[in-house]
């Protein structure tokens, strides 16, 4: 690669120095021998040891309370569940050795390998039985995703209309398992692959209190790799669980994490050789383009804006539409991202689901909300007619870091200049508390991004349910909620997708309910070094189990 200066790197290895020891960053790591692409050790070692940045800290290490990106990583290499994706996306056998279903696809039965907690405890079909049950029990966000899987009595206990001990789910004895759905379910081995669905040491959690999950030492491990530290907003360490039951297939021997928000930032502990990948601001994309170590690629996650439907005015269909209509999308993704995002005018990005007749879903259900300036001003018009106002001041919720930053100052220069009358305050504050504002619904707009659970458009739609942990803007359509429910039991293919390009004109055709603005892209840097880091289009974004350094 071309190397270039971006700041003295003297003062910043000074500023970083400390942070950077604190999550164990270090290039004196023992070396491990290395592979090549056959799998043959290769003549010469590397250590064993790969660095990476994340634009925030992890919220909590909870699986039943987590319910962001950061959080997801974090569990799908710490922990692991009765399935993992594999390096192609499919879902694989993992605590599980064995998986029975009934002939009639309802009673799911599995049988548990000898595996253990890093206390030495072993993982048994308790762990399970009491997890699941715990995401009721303390109203978790994803308690949801059992509904979608269909398990026994999910819904009912949602609903308030069944305790949580009478969910579907039962420990034969310390290897067996026993699932009960409602119905058969073809998405439900991929959704056990998702961290919600992970198991909980219960003697722990219950010693640990409050304090459960939030720090390193109240976190225990069953998976690839052990969190041996983790200092609040700067980083975190894994190590290689050497008592994982497929360690061999572990060739890492530790992970450094560091929470790095500001891109120049990332651009020069990269330039240091601090770390080993970068996600590129828009400011560095030309910069770095003919690299040899650059790459930009299309991602399925979705940014767009929440509206607070309780709101005077954003409550109004005709002002959201207007909203809609006076962005510039591709002046967003083409001149202030320049990452490979693309504008997205519906909830379901492309490019990653296709009908039962090979149709890509964005194709088949075309644009929503797209017009001109003059069609958005004639929508603002007759929204503050309909609300008796003659201006609408509102704010937008942000994470603090620079993209967020960026963005949010295009939407509001866009609204302003298009919407006379309309005007927007920025109100950055780190990611974590910005998703408790959008949980608590005490924001006006918010800017928000979501990245699909599972693969199957669904992951994008049923989150609009009434009440939804996925929801956080008090919306709701008795139409959207019921065919949310009959789709999910709908075991035609082609009449289920149907349903879905549906639930979509509903969502934004009908009532505007989100504005979406972009499916993200990433400009990476990354080295040549780093094999087999494998990032997923659904659930959690990065396993690091088959990931290796080559020199």
């Amino acid at each position: 690669m071309r190397q270039k200066k971006l700041l003295p790197l003297v003062a910043l290895n000074v500023t970083f120095a400390a942070a950077l020891a604190g999550c164990n960053f270090s290039d004196t790591a023992e070396p491990a021998p290395a592979t090549t692409d056959s799998g043959e050790k290769s003549e010469e070692t590397a250590a064993q040891v790969l660095n990476l940045s994340v634009g925030g800290d992890i919220p909590t290490l909870d699986s039943t309370q987590a319910h962001d990106g950061i959080a997801f990583d974090a569990l799908n290499n710490n922990n692991e569940g009765l399935y993992r994706q594999d390096d192609n996306n499919l879902p694989a056998l993992a605590v599980a050795e064995e998986h029975k279903v009934s002939d009639d696809g309802i009673v799911h039965t599995f049988t548990l390998k000898d595996t253990v907690w890093s206390n030495g405890d072993p993982v048994t079909a308790h762990d399970f039985e009491y997890a699941w049950k715990r995401v009721f029990e303390t109203a978790a966000p994803y308690s949801f995703m059992f509904v979608t899987a269909g398990v026994k009595n999910a819904e009912a206990i949602l609903n308030e209309e069944a305790e949580a001990d009478t969910l579907g789910v039962k420990a034969i004895d310390d290897k067996t398992l026993e699932v009960t759905l409602e119905a058969p379910n073809g998405l439900f081995e991929t959704l056990l692959t998702f961290p919600t669905f992970l198991p909980q040491n219960q003697a722990f959690v219950e010693e640990q209190g409050d304090q459960y999950a939030l720090e390193a030492e109240n976190v225990l491990s069953n998976g690839p790799f052990i969190l041996t530290d983790w200092q609040q907003e700067q980083g975190w360490t894994f190590a290689k669980n050497e008592d994982y039951w497929d360690a061999e297939a572990v060739q890492l021997d530790e992970v450094n994490v560091h929470v790095v928000k500001d891109s120049t930032t990332a651009a020069n502990l990269y330039e240091a050789g601090d770390i080993d990948r970068v996600a590129l601001s828009a400011s560095y994309v030309d910069q770095y383009k003919d690299s040899e170590e650059f790459t930009i690629s299309q991602q399925s996650g979705i940014i767009f804006l929440r509206f607070n439907h309780n709101h005077p005015a954003l409550g109004n269909e005709n002002i959201r539409k207007a909203v809609n209509l006076a962005i510039d999308r591709q002046g967003l993704t083409d001149v202030i991202l320049k990452d490979g995002s693309t504008p997205l005018y519906g909830a379901v990005p492309g490019g990653f689901y296709e009908s039962p007749e090979g149709k890509d879903f964005r194709e088949l259900n075309g644009d929503f909300n797209k017009g001109t300036a003059e069609e958005a001003q004639e929508l603002f018009a007759k929204g503050l007619e309909e609300i008796g106002q003659d201006s609408v001041n509102v704010s937008i919720n942000i994470a603090d870091d620079e993209s967020a930053k960026k963005t949010a100052e295009y939407l509001q220069a866009q609204l302003q200049e298009n919407l006379p009358g309309f005007t927007l305050d920025i109100k950055a504050v780190p990611f974590a508390q910005r998703l408790e504002i959008e949980k608590a619904i005490e924001y006006d707009l918010s800017l928000s991004s979501w990245g699909p659970d599972y693969s199957d458009p669904m992951t994008y739609l049923d989150m609009w349910l009434k009440d939804g942990s996925a929801n956080r803007m008090d919306y709701h359509n008795p139409k959207l909620d019921q065919l949310v429910a009959d789709a999910r039991v709908e075991t035609d293919k082609s009449k289920r997708y149907e349903m879905l390009l549906e639930l979509e004109r509903i969502l934004l055709e009908e009532d505007a309910a989100i504005a979406p603005l972009y499916q993200s892209g990433e400009a990476i840097l990354q080295r040549g070094k780093v094999k087999n880091l494998v990032s997923h289009p659904s659930g959690a974004e990065f396993s690091y189990k088959s990931a290796y350094i080559e020199e």
